[in-house]
């Protein structure tokens, strides 16, 4: 019988890995498998029980926002606090008057939509996973962690380096070149302000966490989620932490993010203007604790209307340099609580594992 089950088991992951080589090769993500009309998602994206949400979209009617919306032109002594309240409860805060047009944001979301449905021919050529290390430094696919992953998931995405090499514009697809150039230019400095209150937080000076050493690496990802025929058998994105040290994010009005805290899962309310920031899991390891990298995950999209969101991962601009809790965080009452690490460490860790469940933070806590 052991045999036997073991052959099963073979043959299941030969028509597997099969199945998932046949949707790699159609160069065309989930959306292609939307315009061919299916009306059942392929068994590739079928995740365990485990792994699918405690419950579906948010309700309309349910008015509560638990994640702080943060407004930037405040009192910078309550600015801090409001920041540092929020970080280490939730790793999760939205800001509005950022500072970023909201003409701009609304551009950024009308052309990665514009991008992500527009015709196969113009979206196959950019299809590529070597986004980060080689080529262009754009690509198009379909779930980063395709080939390693428990099961696929119901998202398309574009991605793009822009720092510390930054991409050539001309290799930018022409359907979003321009407010990809923009945003990028907008979103620099509004992580290093950020940043400068972030560090104030934390007892720092306002330039200690600012620069190269912190915020010298950026890249961009474009998801797109479009319809999703049986949202209750797979996800969007399954549940993480970042790895960096800080994500931006510009999402659309649809939703479907959501927020791990006290054990619970809780809806990040779209909020028309603002902007979601995120810290990573290097944020958390050099604040020695003081500061949360907040899990979170995207449900599959069971809307007709699809959803998009762009986020922004800042993170140091050298894989060699060695991280650890910051100095002046550590203290008899509050010894360290990380290894010293290479950043390349961490982020080889990141990429040899699946997404689901992943946090850097238990691979390197002492």
């Amino acid at each position: 019988m052991t045999t036997n089950n073991n052959i099963k088991h073979v043959l299941d992951e030969h028509d597997r890995v099969k199945a998932l080589q046949e949707f790699e090769n159609t160069k065309l993500g989930v959306k292609g498998l939307v315009d061919s009309g299916i009306i059942r998602i392929p068994p590739i994206f079928h995740h365990p029980p485990e792994t699918l949400f405690d419950h579906g979209p948010p309700d309309p009617l349910d008015k509560d926002q638990i994640i702080p919306v943060i407004d930037l032109l405040g009192d910078r002594k309550e600015l801090v606090e409001q920041l540092r309240d929020a970080s280490c409860k939730f790793g999760f805060f939205q800001v509005k008057n950022h500072g970023v047009a909201v003409e701009l944001l609304e551009r950024l979301l009308d052309a990665m939509k514009g991008f992500h449905e527009s015709d196969p021919s113009k979206k196959i050529p950019f299809y590529r996973r070597d986004t980060v290390t080689s080529g262009t430094g754009v690509g198009f696919h379909s779930n980063y962690d395709l080939f390693h992953s428990k099961a696929a998931s119901w998202r398309d995405s574009l991605v793009i380096r822009l720092a510390p090499i930054p991409v050539d514009p001309n290799d930018i697809p022409q359907a979003c070149r321009n407010e990809v150039v923009e945003w990028d230019k907008e979103v620099k400095k509004l992580a290093e302000k950020l940043m400068e209150l972030l560090s104030e937080g934390l007892g720092l000076s306002s330039d200690k966490l600012i620069g190269k050493s912190y915020l010298g690496r950026r890249g961009m990802v474009g998801n797109y989620y479009p319809y999703c025929p049986e949202p209750n058998k797979t996800i969007g994105i399954a549940s993480h932490t970042d790895p960096g040290i800080l994500t931006v994010l510009l999402q659309d009005q649809v939703g479907g993010l959501q927020v791990k805290y006290d054990g619970k899962w809780i809806d990040l309310k779209p909020v028309p203007g603002a902007l979601v920031v995120n810290l990573g899991d290097l944020f958390q390891i050099i604040s020695n604790d003081v500061y949360k990298s907040g899990e979170h995950r995207v449900y599959a999209n069971p809307f007709k209307k699809s959803r998009v969101s762009i986020a922004v991962f800042f993170s140091p601009g050298e894989y060699e340099n060695m991280y650890g809790p910051l100095a002046e965080l550590v203290s008899p009452e509050r010894p360290k609580l990380y290894q010293q690490l290479k950043f390349s460490d961490l982020i080889n860790n990141f990429y040899s594992r699946e997404l689901e469940g992943k946090s850097m933070t238990s691979y390197f806590r002492l």
